[in-house]
C-alpha cells in the first residue's frame, strides 16, 4: 500500500504490537504525512485497515559504509602474512580505484534494499569517499553524497548522512597515504561538504545531516576541538578503539588510550556515538556511560575483521546506551547483528542469556529495545511505535515455522534467535510499505543494476 501523498496514510491493525510501554493486543496505528498520528490499543479492526499479525518498530542502522557492500566475499582468502583489519583495509582502499558516483549509487541502493528487507528502516551512512579516483574534488562537492541520497530515495530508507572529516594518515597528524586520497579534506573543505550534503538530502523525507570525524588517527586535536561548535545540535559519530594496534598507537602518541583521550579532551555528551569502542578499560567504560554517549556496535563486521568483543554485559549493567550497525555490509541482517551480539558474549562468558538484563527476562526483547532506543538517539530521531515518530514499522508473519505457537516475549526471541529476516512479512518506512512478503518492491530492478555495476567495477 503506497502512502497517499495528500498526507493521509494507511491505518494498520496488528493482533499484537511492541509499543514503548510493552506488548499490546489489538493495536491500530494511524499514519499521516509519514508519521504515526495515533496508536489505538484494545480496539477492533476497521473495514479499511490493513491487517497483520505482529508489529515491531523498525530498527535504526547507526553505522554503514554502503560502498563496501561490493567487497563482500572478496577478502576471505588468506595472504602471505597473517591477515587482520589492516590487510583488509588495504584491499578496501584498492577497491575504490574505479568507483564512480553512478557505481556508488547502484551499490548503496542494493545495500539499502537489503537493510529494509531485514528490518533496518533508517541508516546512518558514515560517508568518506568524497573525491574522484585521483583524489581531486569534483566540481560539485556533493557529487558522491548525492549518490548516497539518490540511493536512499530509490530504496526508500530513512537517511542520516554523516559526511566524514578525514585529514591525516595516523596519530599526530601524519601525512595520508595514497589509498586515502579520495577521503582527504581540511576543516574549511569539510564545512563546504556539509553545506553540499544539506543540499542533496533536502528533498528526502526526514533526512538529517550530522558530523563524523573519522577517528583520532585521521583528525587533529585542533580539528576535534572545533567540531562541536560546527555540529551545534547535530549528532557526532567517530570510530574509536576498534583495534589493539590502534590503542597501542594512541598510547605511543599521547600516553593515553583512545577513549580515555577523547573523554579527557572533548566535551562528549548525548550527541556522540562512539563506533566500536571495542578495547576500553573499566574506568573508560564508566566514564563513557556518564557522558550519555551511545556506543555503535557492529557484531558481524567486528567478527569478520577480528576486532574483538565489546564488554556489553558490564556496559549494559552500568546503564550504557548502545545501538547496532551493519558497518562493512559483508552481510546485512538486523536480526543477525542482534543474535551475534548475544552469542559473542555467550562464547566469551561461557554462559547463556548474558544480555537479558535480569532474572527471567527475555534476551531478545532486552537487546531489541536497546538497539531501537540507542540507534534512534545516535541518528537524531524519535524511535519506536509512538505518536509523532516516523511510521517505520516491521510486521512479523506468525505463521512462519519459527514463530509458530509463540507469543509476545517468546515471539521476539524466536524472531532474533531462530527465524531471522525470513520471518519478516512487511516493512513500512515513513508510512510507505516498501517490503511485502519479505521482498522489497524494487528488488529485481535494483539487483540487476547492481550486478551490471559490479561487472564493470571488477572487470
Amino acid at each position: 500500500m503506497k502512502r497517499d501523498l495528500s498526507g493521509q496514510g494507511p491505518s494498520i491493525f496488528f493482533r499484537r504490537a511492541l509499543l514503548p510501554d510493552g506488548w499490546a493486543n489489538k493495536v491500530r496505528i494511524l499514519v499521516r504525512s509519514g508519521q504515526i498520528e495515533d496508536v489505538q490499543i484494545g480496539v477492533e479492526a476497521e473495514r479499511t485497515d490493513e491487517r497483520h499479525d505482529c508489529g515491531l518498530p523498525g530498527v535504526p542502522n547507526l553505522h554503514s559504509h554502503a560502498f563496501q557492500r561490493a567487497m563482500a566475499g572478496l577478502a576471505e582468502r588468506s595472504g602471505a602474512t597473517t591477515d587482520d583489519f589492516w590487510t583488509w583495509r588495504d584491499l578496501m582502499y584498492r577497491s575504490l580505484d574505479r568507483l564512480t558516483p553512478d557505481m556508488l549509487r547502484a551499490i548503496a541502493a542494493l545495500a539499502y534494499v537489503e537493510m529494509l528487507e531485514s528490518g533496518f528502516t533508517r541508516v546512518g551512512e558514515f560517508h568518506y569517499v568524497h573525491h574522484d579516483p585521483h583524489g581531486r574534488a569534483y566540481d560539485d562537492l556533493g557529487e558522491m553524497s548525492g549518490a548516497i541520497a539518490a540511493a536512499a530515495a530509490q530504496s526508500g530508507i530513512g537517511l542520516t548522512l554523516l559526511p566524514v572529516l578525514y585529514s591525516h594518515g595516523g596519530f599526530g597528524a601524519q601525512a595520508p597515504n595514497r589509498g586515502q586520497r579520495r577521503f582527504i579534506t581540511d576543516l574549511d573543505g569539510y564545512e563546504r561538504l556539509l553545506v553540499a550534503a544539506e543540499r542533496v538530502v533536502r528533498d528526502l523525507p526526514d533526512a538529517l545531516v550530522s558530523i563524523a570525524p573519522h577517528s583520532l588517527r585521521a583528525v587533529s586535536p585542533e580539528q576535534l576541538s572545533a567540531l562541536p561548535q560546527i555540529a551545534r545540535d547535530r549528532q557526532i559519530h567517530i570510530h574509536i578503539a576498534e583495534q589493539v594496534k590502534e590503542v597501542d598507537a594512541c598510547l605511543a602518541w599521547s600516553g593515553q588510550r583512545p577513549v580515555e583521550w577523547l573523554l579527557g579532551h572533548v566535551p562528549v555528551d548525548h550527541r556522540w556515538c562512539l563506533v566500536h569502542a571495542t578495547h576500553l578499560t573499566a574506568n573508560e567504560m564508566h566514564a563513557l556511560v556518564q557522558s550519555g554517549a551511545t556506543v555503535g556496535l557492529c557484531p558481524i563486521t567486528e567478527a569478520n575483521l577480528g576486532d574483538g568483543l565489546f564488554p556489553v554485559e558490564a556496559y549494559q549493567a552500568a546503564g550504557g546506551s548502545f545501538g547496532i550497525g551493519s558497518d562493512s555490509n559483508v552481510l546485512i541482517d538486523a536480526s543477525e547483528e542482534l543474535r551475534l551480539l548475544e552469542y559473542g558474549q555467550r562464547l566469551s562468558r561461557h554462559g547463556r542469556n548474558i544480555l537479558a538484563g535480569g532474572s527471567a527476562r527475555s534476551t531478545g526483547r532486552s537487546i531489541f529495545d536497546a538497539a531501537v532506543a540507542g540507534g534512534g538517539n545516535a541518528l537524531g530521531v524519535a524511535s519506536g511505535l509512538r505518536i509523532g515518530a516516523a511510521a517505520d514499522i516491521i510486521s512479523l508473519n506468525e505463521k512462519h515455522v519459527s514463530l509458530a505457537g509463540k507469543t509476545n516475549e517468546s515471539l521476539i526471541d524466536a524472531f532474533i534467535f531462530a527465524g531471522g529476516k525470513a520471518a519478516i512479512d512487511c516493512v513500512w518506512r515513513y508510512g510507505d510499505k516498501l517490503v511485502e512478503n519479505g521482498r522489497h518492491r524494487l528488488r529485481h530492478q535494483i539487483a540487476c543494476f547492481y550486478i551490471k555495476t559490479l561487472e564493470k567495477l571488477f572487470n
